[in-house]
């Protein structure tokens, strides 16, 4: 039986950044130097099959650090955490490393001198995602007041409207932020922003791939877990870029394909943190089905990478 020839339009840059190379290598070199088991304070990335790969290895998950033992040593997400917690980390004496991801570090740092320059800080960001907890938690509670949608710019109450400041989570949509940047500078016109945009370049350059695949797509699937934020943020970029069909799938398997019927042309893209062996699980999975031509879509070229911290590059 003859296959319906099918155009994959293939999107570059798509999966791992390289925050979330860096957090992975981390728990890795933590498992080596120190042996099994290495405790993670929450899911090391947005990805099922990432934690499971490194569950396999010896790494055990946890949500508190009220979970680990104090005699092994913890890894802090690519997320970020509240100051608290490596404070209570170093109060029970544990070895912890953190593989907060240094574009979330960079936020950080920004909350904490426009805090010392006496500004309230304005996050924009998704209320109870880590990383919004994170950042949040740098600074004493009141000290960030978080705003999700322009709707919640018009309902925030400041101390100082001439002494302010923004922030935002890195994984956002570039487009949804500044609509909500403008309506923070429209009743705040003396607000400071970045110097340079807190929403980190994978995000950005995947976001740029979904808009010029979506006017070829009948269809596009974005391979990702459903509490990855950027993730999340491709399907509606997608959506919002004219592709009817904006699906997120983990894997394969949840492939709708009864939906995909008479489609001539998919685009395929990855979040951040889900790793290339699914793009190609998905790639099979549709060789299998149609006569596919695969076609890149290239906006942009990453040759970005980050360090990991001393304490693992160190001799026990």
């Amino acid at each position: 039986m003859t296959k319906p020839p099918l155009t994959l339009h293939l999107a570059a840059p798509r999966g791992f950044c390289a925050g979330v190379v860096r957090a992975i290598r981390i728990v890795e070199m933590a498992l080596g130097k120190w042996g099994a088991p290495v405790y993670v304070r929450h899911e090391i990335v947005h990805n099922k099959f990432v934690v499971d790969g490194l569950r396999d290895k010896g790494a055990i998950f946890v949500e508190e650090l009220a979970d680990c033992p104090s005699d092994r040593p913890v890894i802090f997400s690519a997320h970020g955490v509240p100051k608290a917690v490596p404070a209570e980390a170093a109060r029970r004496r544990m070895i912890y490393v953190d593989a907060t991801c240094p574009l979330v570090s960079k936020v950080h740092i920004e909350a904490e001198r426009h805090a010392e320059n006496g500004l309230q800080m304005v996050m924009i960001g998704h209320e109870g995602h880590p990383e919004t907890v994170g950042t949040m938690g740098q600074l004493p509670e009141g000290e960030v007041l978080l705003v999700e949608t322009v709707g919640d710019v018009a309902a925030l109450k400041v101390r100082d409207a001439g002494r302010l400041a923004y922030i935002t989570q890195t994984t956002l949509s570039i487009d949804d932020t500044a609509e909500i940047v403008a309506a923070l500078k429209a009743r705040f016109p003396d607000i400071i922003g970045p110097h340079k945009e807190d929403i980190c370049y994978a995000t950005t350059n995947r976001q740029h791939a979904v808009k010029a695949m979506a006017p070829l797509s009948d269809a596009i699937l974005v391979i990702g877990a459903p509490n990855s934020s950027n993730s999340k943020r491709l399907v509606e970029v997608g959506t919002a870029a004219g592709c009817k069909y904006s699906q997120l799938v983990q894997r394969a398997h949840d492939i709708d394909w009864r939906a995909l019927e008479g489609v001539r042309a998919v685009g395929l893209t990855a979040g951040a943190s889900a790793p290339e062996v699914l793009i190609e699980e998905v790639v099979s999975a549709f060789r299998a089905r149609y006569d596919v031509t695969v076609n890149l879509i290239e906006t942009a070229q990453e040759n970005v990478e980050f360090k990991v911290p001393r304490a693992l590059r160190e001799p026990v």
